[in-house]
């Protein structure tokens, strides 16, 4: 009768085993259709650096000076229009993408000395934000940032002096959605 109950009690055991393994890995394969947004962060000690804060403030102020255009606002709550809040970080790294390739290595030879240092900084942000991906459909992200894209190729030089001049509000809406 004891090796009846030591028998049952060991498959019963094993039985739980395996029921917790299969559990385990249904768990597993489940997760790893999710989408993964966690990519979507920038290290919040990135904008407690007040070396490159200050750096930042002074470019934008600098080129801030430069901009005629003070009827248009390039980065604002606009960009968001229609956006889930998970994908907020993912607009900011297409607008700073766009930052960095289309206005700030083209204009790399102004508004120096703080320039080069700023483009690194950013660029460092960038890298940190290179896999993330939005969560969903990403037709509404597109157009917002194309909305701004296609302000700035409209206004010219001036588009990317302003571009410059809002470096301070990309610094905070990156910190707001990414960190």
């Amino acid at each position: 009768m004891a090796f009846l109950q030591k028998s049952l009690s060991f498959s019963l055991m094993g039985t739980l085993a395996i029921s917790c393994l299969l559990f385990i890995a249904l768990w597993a394969q489940e997760t790893a259709a999710l989408p993964i947004t966690s990519h979507c962060k920038i290290d919040a000690s990135n904008f407690q650096r007040p070396y490159f804060t200050n750096r930042t403030f002074m470019l934008a102020e600098e080129a801030s000076l430069a901009d005629n255009n003070t009827d248009v606002r390039l980065i604002g709550d606009e960009l968001y229009r229609g956006v889930k809040m998970q994908d907020r970080c993912y607009v900011m790294k297409e607008v700073l993408n766009f930052t960095l390739e289309e206005v700030l290595s083209p204009q790399s030879d102004r508004f120096q000395p703080h320039m080069q240092e700023v483009v690194s900084f950013l660029t460092k942000l960038s890298n940190q934000l290179s896999l993330c991906r939005i969560s969903g459909d990403g037709r509404r992200i597109q157009k917002n940032v194309q909305t701004v894209k296609e302000t700035v190729k409209k206004l010219g030089e001036g588009g990317k002096i302003k571009v410059i001049g809002e470096l301070n509000l990309l610094f905070f809406f990156l910190k707001n959605a990414c960190a």
